[in-house]
């Protein structure tokens, strides 16, 4: 399998946009696996949109160079925009506090990817387990990829259109938008979000079904390359994770009024909650995982799915006494630590 060239003839510059809020904990590999990057390093930006941090956070995005703004809105998805409008990059890769970049070359080869395929809407980063991750991560991580089983039920599976040179072409089934995607690695064009401001309400998902309704339905994913995607450090996380991404979830859905789950989605939202809510469907799909990966990691899907419905329960009830609140969702990211040496 042939390698892209190593250099770029002019390198194009590359924005790393992180949103932060408490995330001193888990945000220094992250830091650390972009700084590692092969890709020319005068051509390399890092955009800390940091929402009022209480601990070491903007000290530590400083020391390691990064730009770091002000998020007014404090949440945790806002400080994207917040970052995009900051940032000055021809490509821009959306990374959260608790992603790592897994290969040096990642950027490198993901620039000259998008060069070569102007039709896709962007490159995908694949997900993998780390020996820095719990069992449970793993799981939520790098088997089911959407780190939530209830999305996973609703969502769509995308359907491989070809590979060349370890690059795949990707799109949405007859199509049905409802696959959600557009963080944790995800490389953009600054051209295709040149509409986003500091004050937009940013979705990752939603981002992407704009660019798919204007006739980018394809992106890209290189074979074996992505990110470490620490999602949660235990249950507990889990749990209050998607409290804060089911409030999320509803109040840009109030001021948007779209969302993924509108556009083909396998199952109406209240029964994926059933069923996760059930035995019988939830054993099914472990035993079914368990038969096609041989990966034990499926034994935590019955937990995940009963969890999954608790956090989603809290998070409505949440929004229903919270949603006026713009600094609520700002009060609901739980904090991470990342165990284990750095790598």
């Amino acid at each position: 399998m042939s390698d892209p060239p190593r250099r770029l003839n002019p390198p194009p510059k590359v924005s790393f946009l992180i949103p932060t809020l408490n995330a001193a904990g888990i945000l220094e590999a992250c830091l650390l696996s972009i700084r590692k990057q092969d890709y020319p390093a005068d051509r390399v930006e890092i955009v800390v949109a940091d929402g009022g941090s209480s601990d070491d956070t903007r000290a530590l995005a400083t020391r390691h160079g990064a730009l770091v703004l002000n998020n007014p809105r404090r949440g945790y998805d806002s400080g994207k925009c917040v970052a995009f409008a900051g940032s000055s990059g021809e490509f821009v890769i959306f990374v959260d506090a608790d992603n790592e970049i897994v290969h040096p070359d990642f950027t490198r080869r993901a620039v000259v990817a998008l060069q070569q395929n102007p039709q896709a809407l962007g490159l995908e980063s694949y997900y993998f387990g780390s020996p820095r991750m719990g069992s449970f991560c793993v799981y939520l991580s790098a088997l089911l990829h959407i780190s939530d089983p209830v999305a996973w039920m609703m969502s769509v599976n995308p359907v491989r259109i070809a590979e060349s040179d370890g690059v795949e072409r990707w799109t949405f089934p007859n199509g049905r938008l409802a696959f959600p995607m557009g963080a944790n690695g995800f490389v953009f064009r600054r051209s295709d979000l040149a509409h986003l401001t500091a004050d937009d309400l940013f979705e990752d998902c939603t981002v992407v079904l704009e660019l798919a309704q204007k006739g980018k339905a394809e992106w890209l994913r290189i074979q074996g390359q992505g990110v470490h995607h620490y999602v949660v450090g235990g249950l507990g996380d889990f749990v209050r994770k998607r409290r804060r991404q089911t409030f999320h979830f509803l109040a840009h859905r109030r001021e948007k009024r779209v969302s993924w789950t509108q556009f083909g989605a396998t199952v109406p939202g209240w029964l994926a909650c059933v069923y996760c809510a059930s035995v019988v469907g939830p054993l099914y799909h472990t035993l079914r995982g368990l038969l096609r990966t041989r990966r034990a990691g499926w034994l935590w899907h019955p937990i995940a799915c009963g969890l999954s419905v608790v956090g989603i329960s809290w998070g409505v009830l949440t929004y229903v006494f919270l949603g006026r609140d713009q600094s609520a969702e700002s009060k609901l990211q739980p904090k991470q630590k990342l165990k284990g040496p750095k790598q």
